[in-house]
């Protein structure tokens, strides 16, 4: 994924899926680690932490083999382990309510540098990506939301995964409402570009 530490701080909040990260926090994810331990009086973490966070988004076996990053306070992406399996993950931000670590596949990876960039994503191009730890709640309709209001269907989310890039066909044959059964699978921002499945996992 391109420019990482954009999708996370860009704009007043970005929600991604069920993840939301604040952008008037500090600059970067690790940062606001940072910014939050000083805050409590605690030591900022280390990255042997950072790295078990972003491990409890995904399945142990595909975590366990995966690439951890985590933005750094320049606004780059810093890589704290170099994996083998084709997935990166990214530990929780502290700043925002929910535990919200999240693992993408290649090619989500190109779904997200759409998303980023406001460009239509890459059709028929199937990723997947885990939020097993849970997410931080979203719009279901706006994809660029950054609070809920009363005409943007704010949803409350728990562990799930996420289908994205599939052909529109696909994403025809889950509910589609603006006020989903979130312990079922569902399409998030239908009638967007970004639509995609989010499956509960319990």
């Amino acid at each position: 994924m391109k420019n990482s530490s954009q999708w996370i701080w860009a704009g007043a909040m970005i929600c991604f899926g069920a993840a939301c990260w604040a952008a008037d926090a500090p600059s970067s994810d690790t940062h606001a680690m940072h910014h939050a331990a000083a805050a409590k009086g605690k030591a900022a973490p280390s990255d042997a932490e950072l790295i078990a966070s972003a491990m409890k988004a995904a399945p142990k076996d595909v975590a366990e083999k995966a690439t951890i990053v985590a933005p750094d306070a320049s606004g780059g992406m810093r890589t704290l382990r170099t994996g083998s399996n084709g997935f990166t993950c990214m530990p929780d931000n502290p700043e925002t309510p929910g535990p919200d670590p999240m693992c993408w596949d290649k090619n989500s990876g190109a779904w997200m540098d759409a998303y980023l960039n406001h460009t239509t994503p890459p059709v028929g191009k199937i990723g997947l990506m885990y939020m097993l730890a849970g997410g931080t709640d979203a719009s279901n309709t706006d994809p660029y939301a950054s609070k809920p209001t009363t005409t943007n269907h704010w949803i409350k989310t728990g562990p799930h995964i996420m289908i994205v890039g599939a052909d529109p066909s696909f994403y025809d044959t889950y509910p589609k409402g603006p006020d989903p059964d979130t312990k079922s699978p569902y399409v998030m921002w239908a009638g967007t570009p970004y639509q995609h499945l989010m499956a509960p996992i319990r």
